[in-house]
C-alpha cells in the first residue's frame, strides 16, 4: 500500500485546480489541503485579462527556450523585496491569457462538465444569434463562474491563496518545499511552506509556440505587432481593412478567422501545414473570403514579403496571427523544467500524464488535451486523491511507467500527439477509473462512472453542430456576394 500523504499543495485554481481540490476533500483523508494561484480571481485560464497588453517580450527567448524563466528567490524567509520588472511583469511571466472577448467553448456542456456539477444553461446573445436556443456553447465568462461556483459553494475558498505565485517546488529532505510570493502595494511577500505532495494543476496555455520559419524573428524585430500569436487575439475589428494570414489548421485558428472575416480585407490567407484537423475537415476554411494557402517558409525582413512552400509570395500583409498552439512550461519546478526543454513540447517523465514515474508524490491533472476536456481532469484527480490518500491501486513498476512512455514517444513523437488522449478515449477513462477503485467507506469520494459510449455519439454530434455553422456562414457570404 502507497504512503499516505497528510499535507498537499495544489498548484493552479482554474478547472484542473478546483476538480482536484474537491477530489481530495472528499477523500477525507488529508490534515492540510493548501490551493495557490497567481492571478487575484478564481478561474485560471478562463480569467479574461483585457487590461494587459496582449505581446510576447521577446520573439528570440521564445525561439531559444529562454522565455518563462525562474525568477531569483531570496535567501531567507519570510522576508519583504521591492518589485522589479523581472518578477512582477506579467509578459516576462506569462500571465496574461488566451481568452478573446468572444470566446466560447468548442464542447458540448454533457461532455464537458463534471459528474456532480453540470453547466449552467446560460447562453450569449452571440451564440443565441449563430446557434439558437439549443446552442450547446458556454461563453467564457460562464465558464470561468463555474469553476468558480465549485470553490466558493464548497466552502473551498477558504483553502485559497490567490494573488500568490509559487516560485519554487522543490523535494528536501522527504518534504515538499514551496517557495511563495504574494503581491502587495509596492512590495512582494515571501514565505515558505512545506508538503508531502503536490499537484499541479497550471495548465499549459501559458507559453505560445511557433514553428521554425526561416527569418521569423528577424521579421518580428523589422516589423514590431505585425506578427500576434493567438493568446494574444482579443477582436476582430483590429483587423479592419488589414490584409491578414492565419497560421494553423486547428480549432484556434477557426475561430480566429471567423472572427476577423467581417473586419479584415478579403481574402483572409489560412495558411496550413498538411491539411486540417480531421475533426473538422475542410470545413471552417471554405469560404469565399478565405484562401487556403501552403506552409510559410520564409518571412523576408527585408521586403516584408511571405514566402510559401509552393513559391507563392505573398507583399503586403499587415498581420501574421498564428493558432499554432503552447508548449509546456513549469519554472517553478526546476528539475520538471530541465527535463521539459529537452523534449519537445511534451511533458517527460509522467506516467499517464498524471504521476511522475521517479516521484509519484508529485502529480498532474490538467496536462494533456485531445478531447473530453475538462471531463477528462475529473477521472484524473480522483485516481490523483486515491493515490496521495494511500487508497489507489498501485501504480506500475517505475521500469514499466518508462516503457509505457518510451512507446509513446516512438509513436506519437512530441507535441498534440503526444499528450492527446484521442481516440483512445474508453482506454484512458478506465484505466484512471481502475486506479482509483472506489470510494473509501465513510467518505463522500467520488464514484466514477464507466465510459459510457454514448459520449463519442455526443462528440461527433457537437463536431457537426459546429460544421454546420461554418456551413450557414459560407452560404450566408456566397449570398452577399451574389448580391453585389
Amino acid at each position: 500500500m502507497p504512503s499516505k500523504a497528510r499535507r498537499v499543495a495544489v498548484i493552479g485554481a482554474g478547472p484542473a485546480g478546483a476538480i482536484a481540490t474537491d477530489a481530495l476533500a472528499k477523500e477525507h483523508a488529508f490534515d492540510t489541503i493548501r490551493v495557490f494561484d497567481r492571478r487575484p480571481i478564481i478561474g485560471g485560464t478562463w480569467v479574461y485579462t483585457p487590461h494587459l497588453p496582449p505581446q510576447i517580450p521577446s520573439l528570440r527567448d521564445l525561439m531559444d527556450g529562454k522565455a518563462d524563466a525562474a525568477v531569483p528567490v531570496p535567501r531567507q524567509y519570510p522576508t519583504e523585496t521591492p518589485k522589479s520588472e523581472q518578477v512582477n511583469s506579467h509578459q516576462l511571466r506569462f500571465s496574461d491569457t488566451a481568452q478573446h472577448e468572444h470566446l466560447h467553448s468548442n464542447i458540448i456542456p454533457s461532455i464537458m462538465s463534471y459528474t456532480q456539477e453540470p453547466f449552467p444553461d446560460t447562453l450569449s446573445a452571440r451564440s443565441l444569434e449563430k446557434y439558437g436556443t439549443d446552442a450547446p456553447f458556454r461563453h467564457r465568462e460562464v465558464i470561468r463562474q463555474w469553476i468558480e461556483g465549485i470553490f466558493v459553494h464548497n466552502g473551498y475558498d477558504k483553502l485559497l491563496d490567490l494573488s500568490t505565485m509559487v516560485e519554487r517546488a522543490e523535494k528536501k529532505d522527504g518534504e515538499w518545499v514551496l517557495t511563495l510570493r504574494k503581491e502587495n502595494k509596492g512590495s512582494d511577500y515571501w514565505w515558505q511552506e512545506k508538503f508531502d505532495a503536490i499537484v499541479v494543476a497550471t495548465g499549459h496555455y501559458n507559453v505560445p509556440w511557433f514553428p521554425e520559419i526561416k527569418g521569423l524573428v528577424e521579421y518580428d524585430a523589422r516589423f514590431p505587432g505585425r506578427i500576434v500569436h493567438s493568446k494574444h487575439f482579443r477582436n476582430g475589428e483590429k483587423y479592419k481593412g488589414k490584409r491578414v494570414i492565419v497560421v494553423g489548421g486547428s480549432v484556434s485558428s477557426h475561430e480566429i478567422i471567423h472572427e476577423i472575416l467581417p473586419f479584415a480585407q478579403a481574402p483572409v490567407y489560412a495558411s496550413l501545414r498538411g491539411g486540417p484537423i480531421p475533426a473538422f475537415g475542410w470545413a471552417p476554411f471554405l469560404h469565399p473570403r478565405i484562401t487556403v494557402t501552403k506552409q510559410m517558409v520564409k518571412l523576408d525582413a527585408t521586403t516584408g514579403a511571405v514566402h510559401l512552400e509552393d513559391g507563392t509570395v505573398l507583399h503586403n500583409i499587415e498581420h501574421i496571427i498564428f493558432g499554432t498552439g503552447y508548449t509546456f512550461s513549469l519554472p517553478y519546478l526546476p528539475h520538471v523544467q530541465e527535463r521539459i526543454k529537452k523534449a519537445y513540447r511534451r511533458l517527460p517523465g509522467v506516467y499517464q500524464h498524471t504521476f511522475d514515474i521517479l516521484d509519484p508524490s508529485l502529480t498532474f491533472v490538467g496536462m494533456l488535451g485531445g478531447g473530453f476536456t475538462f471531463k477528462v481532469y475529473e477521472w484524473q484527480a480522483v485516481a490523483v486523491a486515491r493515490h496521495l490518500a494511500g487508497r489507489a491501486r498501485p501504480l506500475p513498476s517505475i521500469a514499466e511507467q518508462q516503457a509505457w512512455e518510451a512507446k509513446r514517444v516512438a509513436e506519437k513523437r512530441g507535441g498534440k500527439d503526444y499528450y492527446a488522449i484521442a481516440p483512445d478515449y474508453r482506454e484512458y477513462f478506465e484505466l484512471l477509473r481502475d486506479i482509483a477503485g472506489d470510494p473509501a467507506p465513510g467518505t463522500t469520494g467520488r464514484n466514477l462512472p464507466k465510459f459510457d459510449p454514448e459520449w463519442l455519439k455526443i462528440w461527433t454530434g457537437m463536431v457537426v453542430t459546429k460544421i454546420k455553422g461554418f456551413e450557414r456562414e459560407r452560404e450566408r457570404a456566397v449570398r452577399e456576394e451574389q448580391v453585389k
